[in-house]
């Protein structure tokens, strides 16, 4: 194929990404399974002279899209979220419990579980273990979309002019879906709460022995990079937010003319705030959308931000989705073989699963709910853990930071794992979310 042919292909794609949520609406097929194919079609025709997709090859690249795609849907998801959070309004962290509980309990043990049943049941070294589950332990911001609430809402309607908002009270802002509300708060927290075992997986491999950095790897890594991650993101949410809502200068309220573009300075400003600190920047990008949510949560500035991250995240979700595609038919399989199988299947269907469930129902008694969620909505929580975008990012900086052997092995493992994600999870969301929706409807109808 000519090099010139690549921008038809291209163009082609994205005209296809642009109509596929509008075509897929009522059937159960998810954009991104589609995506995922049309690349399985485009690999097959041939590439220009030169082309290198081999991601042992081209690592940084795929860990510099990665991480870009999964910083935007981080602020997405901090700005979609209508539940407030607050140091001041301690009742407002009882609302978040389905939160804590899969963040606390579920990730750890499903990290746990893959470890266990790669190195102990499966022979796969510890190392490339532990790093599997901590690569794919995290529900992806990106790829859950399905499962996620739609965006914020706001007191006034777009084009009509912002009114400050009340302060926060989670009577007057809160998502009505709880199944919705504790996968999107999830994949907002997760990403970053996730590089600690990543870390532990490097350490190990580069390392050796736990006991020469167990200390401060729970010092530091577990702790003092998370706490410096959420401050940044907090301090830099607040700085542009004063300024976009309540700056004297009005060339600095954003939010009285709608220019959107302020997302993008505070993804960037609070990952780089953080990262140069030492803290996570994922943490601290997701923090600092929260923060600026928080100050005037009723603005429909929020909806106009909100937009933009949502477009380019689609852009670049559309890069990934296809290039995964193309490499399927080109050998990103090839180091697959049946412990990598049986890992990524126990994964989607038995492990998280189980290690949600568990932590949604440890501690409540027989009649009680856990952050609202009766027992056919704990299932669905505990079901959708989606495996995307961030495994492939903490995959890639792993094997940058230290040498595994097993690398090809991993790639192939986790692109095995996120293609039945998204083929698994994308046929059931809409059912799943429909059977739901029809058990509150027939509740609502008998009151």
């Amino acid at each position: 194929m000519p090099a010139d042919a690549v921008y038809l292909v291209a163009g082609i794609a994205l005209l296809v990404a642009v109509v596929l949520p509008v075509a897929v609406d009522r059937v159960s097929v998810s954009v991104p399974m589609v995506l995922v194919l049309v690349g399985v079609l485009v690999g097959f025709l041939p590439m220009p002279e030169g082309t290198n997709l081999d991601p042992v090859d081209i690592r940084p690249t795929i860990e510099h899209v990665a991480e870009l795609t999964v910083l935007i849907a981080l602020m997405g998801v901090g700005l979609a979220l209508d539940r407030p959070l607050s140091l001041r309004r301690l009742g407002t962290w009882r609302r978040w419990s389905a939160t804590w509980r899969l963040l606390l309990i579920a990730m750890p043990l499903t990290i746990a579980g893959v470890y266990l049943v790669g190195a102990v049941a499966l022979g796969v070294a510890p190392a490339a273990a532990l790093l599997l589950g901590a690569a794919l332990a995290p529900t992806d911001p990106v790829l859950a979309s399905d499962v996620q609430v739609e965006g914020p809402t706001a007191d006034s309607a777009p084009g009509e002019e912002d009114e400050p908002a009340g302060p926060d009270d989670p009577d007057d802002f809160d998502e009505g879906d709880e199944v919705r509300f504790a996968l999107t708060s999830e994949a907002g927290l997760n990403d970053g709460l996730a590089f600690p075992f990543v870390y532990a997986a490097v350490f190990l491999a580069s390392k050796g022995d736990p006991a020469q950095w167990a200390l401060r790897w729970v010092a530091w890594e577990l702790v003092g990079k998370v706490a410096i991650g959420v401050v940044a993101g907090v301090v830099v949410g607040w700085v542009l937010g004063r300024l976009a809502f309540q700056s004297r200068a009005q060339s600095l309220r954003m939010a009285e003319n709608g220019e959107p573009l302020l997302a993008l300075a505070a993804i960037l400003s609070a990952y780089g705030a953080a990262e140069l600190a030492g803290g996570y920047g994922f943490l601290a990008v997701f923090a600092c959308a929260m923060t600026m949510r928080s100050l005037e949560r009723g603005s429909v500035y929020h909806q106009h931000m909100h937009a933009i991250v949502e477009r380019l995240e689609r852009i670049l979700v559309l890069l990934v989705l296809l290039m995964i595609g193309i490499q399927l038919t080109r050998g990103l399989l090839d180091h697959l073989d049946w412990r990598g199988v049986v890992l990524g299947l126990a994964l989607i269907f038995v492990i998280r699963p189980l290690a949600a469930a568990i932590a949604l129902r440890v501690g409540i008694g027989h009649h009680d709910e856990c952050g609202d969620l009766d027992w056919r909505e704990r299932g669905v929580v505990a079901f959708f853990g989606v495996r995307g975008v961030g495994s492939i990012y903490y995959l890639a900086y792993a094997l940058g930071q230290a040498s595994f052997p097993e690398q090809r092995w991993l790639w192939s493992t986790v692109a095995f794992t996120i293609v039945v994600s998204v083929v698994v999870h994308g046929v059931a969301a809409r059912r799943s979310m429909a059977w739901i929706e029809q058990h509150r409807a027939s509740i609502s109808s008998a009151t």
